[in-house]
């Protein structure tokens, strides 16, 4: 049985069809980011998942059931993108509160409170108000309460939006704690090296619907050509875009950067010319196939995004 099944999903929010038809299953024990430029209706599918919002059509069935039946029976731990903290509590207060509520019926066990601090790194916290924490020290927090109930399924929006570096390496250390538990762990991101690095699986969705499907690597092959790098040299009587294969270059003091259709017959004119120093073939980055496969500008892919248009 698989961690999450939509079938035919749709949802629209007057004439903006937010999600049109994706069909998905994301098995059990696995990490999968969820794509998308601004408006193509991950969060909207997100929200699906767990309940808070009813598909205008098709279906959405989580860990076997419902959403709902899931929900209620703490089978899904979810971190929203924007959301506060309760004032005038410590953090050991707050997080024990949320423990000691799933405990009271959870059909296995659930981690104590000093355990939840550990994984979410937050021990050092504890006496601390929980109204008055950092960005990535309450994002931590919100992580703790998402997992406190030992879930099968973590639902992550954007969890690492306007946090520092070290915040987000933190909150992911944490996230890849529960991840080797066997739980599911379904995120949304516009860090692009997070999906790169963190997801055993990548969903990209645009307006709605899912262009592409795999791991980090098979989405890179999506995007046809090579670049070709090479130390720039003192002289070279080639002409750069005249070599075989290349459609555009890039040229500064210390590199020569060629993107290619046929990297071979590149880096053979680049020998035959002398010019092959500190050679490297890349294909295209995740960022590069992003782009490609969607309607999104490059400076949606920036690293803090705004909300998405379409929720």
């Amino acid at each position: 049985m698989d961690a999450v099944e939509l079938h035919g999903v749709t949802k629209s929010f007057g004439a903006v069809r937010a999600v049109d038809g994706i069909d998905l299953r994301l098995a059990r024990g696995r990490t999968v980011a969820l794509l998308g430029p601004n408006g193509a209706g991950k969060s909207t599918v997100i929200s699906m998942m767990l309940g808070l919002r009813a598909p205008d059509a098709g279906t959405v069935r989580v860990l076997g059931g419902t959403p709902e039946r899931a929900v209620r029976a703490g089978r899904i731990g979810a971190m929203p993108q924007t959301g506060r903290l309760i004032g005038g509590v410590t953090v050991r207060e707050l997080v024990g509160f949320v423990q000691r509520a799933h405990a009271a019926v959870a059909r296995g066990p659930v981690p104590s409170l000093d355990d939840l601090l550990g994984v979410a790194r937050i021990s050092d916290l504890a006496g601390r108000r929980a109204d008055a924490l950092s960005g990535g020290q309450a994002q931590r927090v919100r992580f703790a309460m998402a997992v406190a109930g030992s879930p099968d399924l973590i639902v992550l929006d954007e969890p690492t939006a306007a946090l520092d570096i070290e915040s987000r390496r933190e909150l992911w250390a944490a996230i890849r704690t529960c991840a080797d538990r066997g739980a599911t762990v379904l995120f949304s991101t516009h860090y692009l090296e997070e999906a790169d690095a963190e997801a055993d699986r990548i969903v990209v969705v645009d307006r709605g619907r899912v262009v592409a499907d795999g791991t980090s690597e098979e989405i890179k092959r999506r995007v046809p050509g090579r670049t070709v790098s090479v130390d720039a040299p003192t002289s070279l009587d080639a002409d750069l875009s005249a070599l075989p294969g290349v459609v555009s270059s890039e040229v500064d003091a210390r590199r020569v950067r060629l993107h290619t259709t046929d990297s071979d017959a590149t880096v053979l004119a680049l020998a035959a010319a002398g010019a092959v120093r500190n050679l490297e073939v890349s294909g295209a980055s995740l960022e590069e196939a992003f782009l490609s496969l969607t309607h999104a500008e490059p400076a949606l892919v920036a690293p803090i995004q705004a909300e998405e248009a379409v929720r």
